[in-house]
């Protein structure tokens, strides 16, 4: 048996199914832990969502901001529908949409397997959230999307404001607390996520961090596993298992086995992108 943390995924199904052959994954007796993300921009999220649901007894997706943008898009007008792009439409327009999305729908924005002393997030933490308050959060957000409210939790989760507090109530704290799981990349030291800086550390504006290096931040006594950050690449430290390593840009699409006794990754060339227009910032 092996347990495999997967990163962005994004709709690039040919990767996906050479990682796979890669890591000889056996469906009988191994496990996949997919860090969100698992379709747009990559041409083929409809085969790709396929995949995944067909292995869903034996996996674990944390929701990305991507899925999220998929699960509102597909609750507004057909029209509206049809104007998002060509790979998402793939989905919104097919024939098993509705099994796929009532599944990812019910994907969480936090796993935490004790045992293995592993976690898996998509994007970061807040800086005060330990183990058992990130739990707490997404919690609230995993419950609202499985129950008769979703559709407006939908419609009300986009927005970069507030900045996560305690105290804050309503589709206000839902917002945030989604923001802390699915956008995050840099913060201050109070918590405010940066979402203009989106290139890798060094570059970014004075007082910001990192979400994984905020000074005073909470311990938290298990390892991470997280994907949604391109520029930042494989990083492997503090604690920290960072997984996007790119496919979508034509980078690699990479793996790490959870359960092994020493480092143990496995990548694979992402997509094709020759030809293709240069990339745009996210």
């Amino acid at each position: 048996m092996a347990v495999w943390a997967i990163g962005d995924l994004q709709g690039c199904y040919g990767p996906t199914q050479r990682l796979l052959e890669a890591i000889r994954f056996d469906p009988a007796v191994d496990r996949l832990w997919f860090c969100g993300d698992l379709v747009n921009r990559g041409g083929e999220s409809i085969e790709t969502l396929r995949l995944v649901h067909s292995l869903r007894d034996n996996v674990v997706s944390v929701l990305g901001n991507h899925d999220l943008s998929l699960l509102a898009i597909a609750e507004r007008r057909e029209e509206d529908q049809r104007k998002v792009n060509a790979d998402l439409q793939g989905v919104l327009f097919a024939h098993d949409r509705d099994v796929l999305l009532d599944w990812l729908r019910t994907c969480p924005l936090l796993h935490v397997d004790r045992e293995l002393g592993w976690m898996m997030l998509h994007a970061g933490l807040a800086p005060r959230w330990d183990v058992e308050l990130a739990q707490r959060h997404a919690r609230e957000i995993e419950n609202k999307l499985r129950g008769p409210g979703y559709k407006k939790l939908l419609r009300n989760m986009y927005g970069d404001r507030p900045a996560w507090s305690p105290n804050l109530t309503g589709y206000d704290r839902d917002r945030a607390i989604i923001n802390v799981f699915t956008r995050m990349r840099y913060c201050s030291p109070r918590g405010r996520i940066a979402f203009e800086e989106k290139g890798m550390p060094g570059t970014q504006q004075p007082g910001i961090y990192p979400w994984y290096e905020v000074p005073g931040r909470a311990e938290r006594d298990l390892k991470i596993v997280c994907g949604h950050w391109s520029t930042l690449g494989l990083f492997l430290g503090m604690g920290v298992h960072a997984l996007d390593t790119g496919a979508v840009w034509g980078g690699k699409l990479t793996a790490l086995q959870l359960d092994a006794e020493t480092l143990h990754l496995v990548q694979v060339p992402g997509r094709d992108v020759s030809g293709l227009p240069p990339r745009k910032p996210a």
